[in-house]
């Protein structure tokens, strides 16, 4: 998994652990040690997979679109993953010179399934079922 994927889901942990109000973007990379810029690429693919909202104005910022229970986690690294391959045969326009008697695709496809079936059973909420820690160390 990215780092880009990664800090998806902790973006999503810490909107899941303030529901009552959004959170800013700067607040958001100074919780995780990660540049602004950064944040707002990720709170931008967020929006796109409609994951979050992000609302302008006095008290506006980043906000869950759903409710936390809703949000499977499978989907949301689908989403943000979704250009990554694991080796260059499982992307577009591969030049590999083996891909036609390579049995190295099959197994790693069927290993990138299983790993998404097992996020499917998880959900943002699940990630923050110690709020009151999360909060905490967060300091939100």
């Amino acid at each position: 998994m990215t780092k880009f994927t990664d800090y998806g889901l902790r973006v999503l942990m810490a909107l899941a652990v303030t529901q009552e109000r959004a959170l800013g973007g700067g607040q958001i990379a100074a919780q995780y040690g990660i540049s602004q810029h950064h944040v707002a690429k990720i709170a931008t693919a967020l929006v796109a997979g409609g994951f979050v909202l992000s609302e302008r104005g006095r008290g506006g910022g980043l906000r869950l679109a759903r409710p936390a229970k809703d949000i499977r986690l499978g989907a949301v690294v689908r989403h943000l993953s979704k250009s990554d391959v694991l080796v260059e045969c499982m992307g577009q326009g591969s030049s590999c010179c083996i891909l036609p008697a390579c049995g190295l695709r099959s197994p790693l496809q069927e290993a990138q399934e299983a790993f998404f079936t097992v996020l499917d059973g998880y959900t943002v909420a699940d990630t923050v079922a110690q709020g009151d820690s999360l909060r905490k160390l967060l300091a939100v």
